[in-house]
């Protein structure tokens, strides 16, 4: 009796527990919140990764295998900040960085400063889509989109890098945040 009163709380706890979590969890109500909610995943995981590794290994790249050419971690990081600019400068947004500013960094300290800067500013690019503007053409570089492509593309470009960036960490025996028990 004891051993079914147990299973049945314990599928009792599994049925509810998802039904808990899509409470606390409320649905996005426009087109910027679909968006921005989607970015914060990825920002939390790049964000974490860079700050997971160590700044001595922030010069790491790969040479195992055919890796020549490759970025190093902190190109990596970089590349990322520099987008998540470039991806929304036909926007208009205030506050963008340039990417002559970006190049000058080389400390980790730095480096997440300004990934997470870039990423404060897409989302404030994100806020501004609208039902009425989200066809609008935004190009970003020789690319041709709409606004609501280039946001997804950011997105996309951030997730692409963030394997790369776990591959890295995990090359130097660096388990990422975002795949950690706890």
């Amino acid at each position: 009796m004891k051993m079914i009163r147990m299973f049945s709380i314990a599928l009792l706890c599994c049925l509810t527990a998802p039904l808990t979590f899509a409470q606390a969890q409320e649905a996005p109500k426009t087109l910027a919140e679909t968006y921005n909610q989607i970015m914060n995943i990825a920002e939390r995981q790049i964000v974490s990764a860079a700050e997971a590794m160590p700044a001595d290994k922030y010069n790491f790249a790969p040479t195992q295998g055919d890796y020549t050419g490759v970025r190093t971690f902190a190109q990596q990081v970089k590349h990322l900040t520099e987008a998540n600019y470039g991806f929304f400068i036909s926007w208009n947004v205030p506050g963008a960085v340039k990417r002559e500013d970006i190049e000058k960094l080389s400390s980790k300290d730095d480096l997440v400063k300004a990934l997470k800067d870039s990423y404060a500013y897409a989302h404030k690019a994100i806020d501004t889509l609208t039902p009425a503007n989200y066809l609008e053409p935004s190009g970003f570089g020789p690319a041709k989109s709409t606004r609501a492509g280039a946001a997804a593309f950011a997105i996309a470009h951030s997730m692409d890098h963030y394997g790369q960036m776990v591959e890295y960490l995990r090359m130097n025996n660096i388990v990422p945040p975002a795949s950690r028990k706890g």
